[in-house]
């Protein structure tokens, strides 16, 4: 879809209650022209830890020579900083670069704050998976950020319990599900996983390596398929399990599921790349027992992994210096020595593939040393990203998953009526707010 198209379809603002934030903190670079010939300064909004290190590599380096400095100003993360951005961007004094989730993009994009970048980006596609790169485009031949970190999906599995109760690990779905049920009459006190609502990005992941596309366009219109098919089968699956009594039904992060997972009560986990930091923290004890395969596939043809988190590094429209903006953001993310410093000091995995197998990821995470290829492996299995679809009120259809799955989980009822839930409450919203809506 052309851009031209694309801001059309987005023009109507989303709504944004504005309270009392300081926008004299909020600046933008130190003047509004568009020229970048002179010294230039820059200011960038960013949660990722020790990003102030990985800026002062450019400002001593490629920065310095192009007398462009970076000041790095640290935020919050998810909607708060979306706020903070709509917020600052209404009063024309938002950052000239903003840290933005995929998810988050629709909604910025759509209330005009992000700058297309395309003209400044030109060859750098290639640096990323397809299905990664197409989150910073919606789907247009704009390019709205370049892509910071992913979280390719995986399997996660102990590899002690698995040898002790005779498992394989599933590589296809109806694998897992058997996998589920055979642990059950063997140990009728442990569970294979646990289907939690607390994170909508798990399911919304699982939905996308299904084939699910939530949000797409159909002319001038937006059209919502949260509850097509692809995803009443992931919900009929998950569902059908926890109605069965086949796996757990408690919500992740909490003190219960980090003993379960600390004590072998829970045997394997479905998460993303970062899980190993999560891991350290909720099951200490369980150190080098786990393993990671790919996630298993609806068919044994298919080779074909969702996204759980990710972020990008995009150029905002109030930015006086858009052109030497996207050269820091490009530099951010596909230099080697930034995505060195970013993996080192941010803990992050880059969404450049080279980056994947540098040097950086020669050695597996502290916690599976079990598993020298860990980061082989991940690198493998990112290249299979499936292109993801998101739409401008995301914050709506994650807050109706985590009400309508939560009670669905809790009760082990109709997770179908759950989805039907989330389509019906987007879709409301979207009309609310002004959007026209395909049917």
């Amino acid at each position: 879809m052309p851009h031209t198209k694309l801001r059309r379809l987005v023009t109507i603002s989303v709504a944004v209650t504005l309270g009392a934030t300081a926008l004299a903190a909020c600046g933008s670079s130190d003047d509004d022209s568009e020229g970048d010939s002179g010294p230039v300064s820059l200011t960038y909004w960013t949660w990722t830890p020790g990003m102030d290190k990985v800026v002062e590599l450019w400002n001593d380096g490629q920065g310095k020579k192009d007398q462009i400095k970076v000041t790095v100003k640290k935020q919050a993360s998810g909607d708060a900083l979306v706020t903070k951005i709509l917020t600052a961007h209404k009063a024309k004094k938002a950052p000239d670069l903003v840290q933005a989730e995929y998810q988050a993009l629709p909604t910025l994009v759509s209330n005009d704050a992000l700058a297309d970048i395309a003209d400044d980006v030109d060859g750098v596609q290639d640096k990323f998976a397809e299905g990664v790169w197409q989150q910073t485009t919606l789907g247009s031949d704009a390019v709205y950020a370049i892509p910071q970190d992913s979280g390719p999906m995986m399997f996660y599995y102990r590899q002690d319990l698995f040898k002790k109760y005779g498992l394989e690990v599933p590589t296809t779905w109806e694998e897992f599900a058997e996998t589920a049920r055979a642990l059950k009459k063997k140990a009728p006190g442990t569970d294979l996983t646990t289907f939690s609502a607390n994170d909508s990005g798990l399911f919304a992941g699982l939905a996308q390596q299904a084939g699910a596309k939530w949000w797409t366009t159909e002319g001038d219109k937006w059209k919502v398929g949260i509850d097509d098919a692809a995803s009443r089968k992931v919900a009929d699956f998950w569902g059908g399990l926890v109605k069965e009594g086949a796996i757990d039904n408690q919500p992740m992060y909490t003190p219960a599921w980090n003993k379960a997972l600390n004590t072998g009560k829970q045997i394997a986990w479905v998460s993303a790349v970062w899980a190993p930091g999560t891991l350290t923290t909720a099951a200490p004890d369980t150190k080098g027992k786990w393993a990671m395969a790919p996630l298993p596939q609806w068919s044994a043809s298919d080779d074909v992994t969702g996204s759980w988190g990710g972020s990008s590094t995009a150029v905002t429209t109030d930015s006086g210096h858009r052109s030497a903006a996207a050269k820091f953001a490009t530099w951010l993310n596909t230099d080697p020595e930034a995505l060195t410093a970013l993996a080192k000091e941010g803990g992050i995995y880059p969404a450049a593939t080279t980056a994947q197998t540098s040097d950086a990821f020669a050695e597996p995470p502290a916690y599976f040393s079990n598993q020298p290829d860990f980061y082989t492996r991940a690198a493998d299995i990112a290249k299979t990203t499936a292109p993801s679809a998101w739409g401008p009120n995301v914050n709506v259809a994650y807050t109706t998953f985590n009400d309508a799955f939560g009670k669905a989980a809790k009760n082990k009822s109709d997770f179908g009526a759950a989805l039907a839930q989330m389509q019906d409450d987007t879709v409301a919203d979207l009309e609310k707010q002004g959007f026209e809506v395909a049917e």
